[in-house]
């Protein structure tokens, strides 16, 4: 049986689930676009007790009246962040320094998983120059 490596992983301690930190990540953390993303961040500048990534994913029932869909663009959102995470991972455990981040997907049509990869990536490199 093979096994995943550590690294490939998004598990329970790298979600970002507490009501209280998405709030104040809505009030108080900065924000910015890349294509069909509303990012939502922030650095918190003291290490990480578990993860130094907090991800979560939202999509509106506005243009997603079914939550069938909703779902699977929140799946391929978390499969593409998850496998590209690891570099600004390593860049924040060098600057020891904990991040917590929330996409929102503001497009109107259900997109591609490469399509979706890509706006991920830009969504990485935007936080990697901050």
């Amino acid at each position: 049986m093979m096994h995943v490596t550590r690294q490939f992983t998004l598990g329970k301690n790298e979600r970002l689930k507490s009501r209280k930190q998405i709030e104040h990540l809505f009030s108080k953390g900065q924000r910015g676009t890349v294509t069909a993303f509303r990012i939502f961040y922030s650095i918190i500048n003291e290490p990480a007790p578990d993860s130094s990534i907090k991800f979560g994913v939202g999509v509106s029932s506005r243009f997603f009246k079914k939550a069938t869909d909703r779902n699977r663009i929140k799946r391929l959102v978390r499969e593409a962040w998850r496998l590209q995470k690891n570099g600004l991972k390593e860049k924040l455990s060098e600057q020891n320094r904990h991040l917590h981040v929330f996409l929102i997907y503001t497009g109107n049509d259900i997109p591609a998983y490469a399509d979706i990869t890509v706006q991920v990536k830009a969504a990485i490199q935007k936080l990697m120059s901050k």
